[in-house]
């Protein structure tokens, strides 16, 4: 992480001094796993505190709180309803659920696979998009060159730090993020980090 850290701030005086505001890297990294890929659905377009109280509610849901295939399947659509969970999030966990269970989306494959790979096989599922994908390859795989061009919070921090008048596209995004490479996933999290108290100042 030191190396990456060096990296960045000599490759980028905007981001060196978020980084000098933010602190210490701190990603929290998640098991690349089913009910991690579960959990990334049901915070989708959520605050995370609603989204953590439905997640703990589906949790409540299985045997001794493991979130498997066999055991999302053998809920019932109105039990996950029940825990707050809608029609669409629902239909998309069982998708999921579905297709691990049957053997076509195999879990352990993934940390052998390319980024590109990874996205292609985690977008067969339903409501999995590339927003979703890049963040199981940040904080499930612990990919370290991904850059979330989707993502509402890296857009508005880099327009914030590079004072630009609208939100960037994606073309934008990836040419500032040139030199970051190969480090664009610690360069968005200081960029989310950027967003949040003092560091915002």
């Amino acid at each position: 992480m030191r190396h990456a850290i060096l990296h960045l701030k000599k490759a980028d005086p905007v981001l060196a001094g978020i980084i000098e505001r933010v602190g210490p890297c701190r990603i929290q990294y998640r098991e690349p796993a089913f009910a991690t890929l579960v959990r990334s659905i049901v915070y989708q377009q959520l605050s995370g505190r609603v989204a953590m109280v439905i997640f703990n509610r589906l949790l409540d849901l299985v045997p001794e709180r493991q979130l498997t295939p066999p055991a999302v399947l053998e809920l019932t659509i109105e039990q996950m309803r029940a825990a707050g969970l809608s029609g669409q999030k629902t239909a998309y966990i069982r998708d999921l659920a579905a297709r691990t269970f049957s053997g076509e989306l195999d879990f352990s494959l993934l940390p052998s696979m390319s980024d590109d790979e990874v996205i292609e096989a985690l977008t067969q599922v339903k409501g999995v998009g590339v927003w979703t994908a890049h963040m199981f390859l940040i904080f499930a795989l612990q990919r370290s060159d991904i850059l979330p061009v989707g993502d509402l919070g890296i857009r508005t921090a880099m327009r914030k730090a590079y004072r630009m008048r609208a939100l960037p596209k994606p073309e934008r995004m990836e040419k500032i993020a040139r030199a970051w490479r190969p480090w664009c996933s610690v360069a968005s999290w200081y960029l989310w980090r950027s967003l949040d108290g003092e560091a915002a100042l």
